[in-house]
């Protein structure tokens, strides 16, 4: 039976187990690209409207559990580089997962030791989401797939259409537009209530 407790559980795992796993896991492509060098890397946390930009950290409004890692290129082009670059968010969940899993083991975290464990519990899934060669549901293929390709057949893009990791000065061009969308919405919406309020009979009245 789902109860109050289970609810609890939920909020907590939607809200601040899922985030930040998900921001591990990015982080993972962030440290390991950093040691190949990359030119122009971001690390976004959250989605819609940029609250500030620090250095790579581009902080948007809405916090869920997007974050993503970009960049437009490695500065030490090596399909050992690619490799290490999407093992990264692998690695570093392995990493996380199993020191708290031993933390726990020698009797840390006792009177939270059922958030670790469930912390444990998700960091695994994205372990096991990016581990099993597979594509996605918008037909990328996921970590394993692009590890897979690049072992089997030694190449990045000609077995993918796409980089699974978008560019940062496309993804800044891709943002700006939504930025314009929504500010021309905004804009025609603001004239329409104009109009209405101009044209209502009862304003013309006053």
């Amino acid at each position: 039976m789902f109860g109050l407790a289970d609810l609890l559980s939920l909020i907590i795992s939607c809200f601040i187990i899922l985030p930040v796993v998900t921001f591990i896991r990015e982080a993972g492509y962030f440290i390991i690209s950093g040691l190949f060098g990359v030119n122009n890397a971001r690390l976004t946390i959250g989605s819609g409207p940029r609250l500030f930009k620090f250095g790579v950290f581009d902080i948007r409004k809405y916090y869920h559990i997007n974050s993503w890692f970009t960049f437009d290129s490695v500065k030490r082009q090596s399909n050992f580089a690619y490799i290490c670059i999407y093992a990264g968010p692998i690695l570093i969940n392995v990493v996380v997962a199993l020191t708290i899993n031993a933390l726990i083991a020698n009797d840390f975290f006792e009177e939270s030791k059922t958030f670790w464990s469930r912390f444990i519990f998700y960091a695994f899934y994205f372990v096991l989401f990016d581990s099993i060669p597979m594509k996605t549901v918008n037909g990328k293929p996921n970590n394993g797939m692009i590890i897979y390709e690049l072992l089997r057949y030694g190449k990045r893009i000609d077995f993918n259409e796409e980089p699974f990791i978008l560019g940062t000065t496309e993804a800044e061009e891709m943002y700006q537009e939504e930025m314009d969308k929504i500010e021309k919405v905004k804009e025609e919406i603001k004239e329409e209530i104009i109009q209405n309020d101009s044209s209502s009979p009862d304003k013309k009245r006053k």
